[in-house]
């Protein structure tokens, strides 16, 4: 099935640029100039995975995906021609699950798209669920055979990121995981730089599954170590 890629930037060239590659690689590229237009393609398309620009007038990036997740959990990869840390912890935030800064390589970003369909059709609703556990902490539940989550028997909606993270440290409840060890098991790259990265996702998770972020019952942090899901 020829996968949909919704591409968001208000520079025509690069938006073309990016179709061309995705052409190629054999997807069917869609493009809109701004936020607004992009929650319309959204509406009438099924899109598999956007690329959103962050610098847009009128809805830009930020806002665009804050919008589109409440409602979506496809893959989203921001680009922006901004590198500092803080723009890209920003995107993470908000709900980006990978990051670019312009200039980039478009042999990089179709890789990039690649690993992000790949890890959407093995965590996401949009496959049919192979047969496997049902991992618990105290209130916390996650049905790896429906792939959800449930809080105190309250659904929690996760991106497919957040739900590899939270899967893989329940699997081993108990177990601190360094960030490292996170990032190859549940990215499945080499962990370089990838401490800001596992950082913000913890804390999104964090910000859906426990009652206190700040004091967090099941997602706990070790210093200097790494992570665990607490065993209950």
């Amino acid at each position: 099935m020829e996968r949909t890629i919704l591409i968001v930037d208000d520079d025509k060239e690069i938006a073309e640029a990016i179709a061309f590659y995705l052409r190629s690689e054999g997807y069917k590229p869609a493009i809109a100039a701004d936020g607004i237009e992009a929650l319309n393609l959204m509406r009438g398309n099924d899109i598999s995975l956007i690329i959103m620009d962050v610098m847009m007038p009128g809805l830009d990036g930020i806002q665009t995906t804050m919008r589109i997740r409440e409602e979506h959990n496809i893959p989203i990869i921001m680009l922006s021609a901004k590198s500092e840390d803080y723009d890209k912890i920003t995107g993470l935030n908000v709900g980006a699950d990978d990051y670019m800064t312009k200039p980039f390589n478009p042999l990089e970003l179709i890789a990039r798209v690649r690993s992000q369909l790949r890890r959407y059709n093995q965590l996401g609703s949009s496959v049919e669920a192979v047969r496997a556990n049902v991992f618990r902490s105290g209130g916390l539940e996650i049905d790896d055979n429906s792939k959800t989550v449930t809080v105190d028997g309250e659904p929690v909606a996760l991106t497919p990121i957040e739900y590899g993270i939270l899967r893989f440290l329940a699997a081993s409840a108990g177990r601190v995981f360094s960030i490292g060890e996170i990032y190859e098991n549940v990215w499945k790259e080499e962990a370089y730089g990838a401490e800001n990265t596992v950082a913000v996702h913890i804390r999104r998770i964090r910000e859906k599954i426990e009652i206190d972020p700040k004091n967090p019952r099941y997602l706990k942090v070790v210093w200097g170590i790494g992570y665990k899901v607490e065993k209950y």
